[in-house]
């Protein structure tokens, strides 16, 4: 397999340069995650890091490589985006909500 030595800004590996695997087409993986134990022996933390362009040429604009940057909050990944894929909505309704297709402040009157 084949790897290849890969910045990490942010977060806790801020500084480092880890070896990390590349998959098939060349490229280490969007999302790298790597678990740190609990020191009281509770479920080990995961810190979340993403895949982001390190720099590109000045003048054709190439790619050079990739780093990882830190993402605090640790999204899930969204997997393959399509363009007839529903959009990550706004808020969700709370659990209090009721569901209505009367929009707020609308009179819900069916006859007119």
């Amino acid at each position: 397999m084949k790897s290849e030595d890969t910045p990490f800004e942010g977060g806790p590996m801020d500084g480092r340069v880890l070896p990390v695997l590349l998959g098939a087409t060349g490229h280490p993986p969007k999302i790298y995650r790597i678990p740190v134990p609990d020191a009281a022996g509770g479920p080990p933390t995961v810190l979340v890091y993403r895949r982001v362009p390190r720099a590109h040429s000045k003048r054709l604009g190439i790619q050079q490589g990739w780093k990882y940057v830190y993402d605090p909050e640790g999204r899930a990944d969204t997997g393959l985006r399509w363009p007839w894929s529903k959009p990550d909505g706004g808020p969700r309704p709370g659990p209090g909500a009721r569901p209505d297709a009367t929009p707020g402040g609308k009179p819900d009157d069916a006859d007119g």
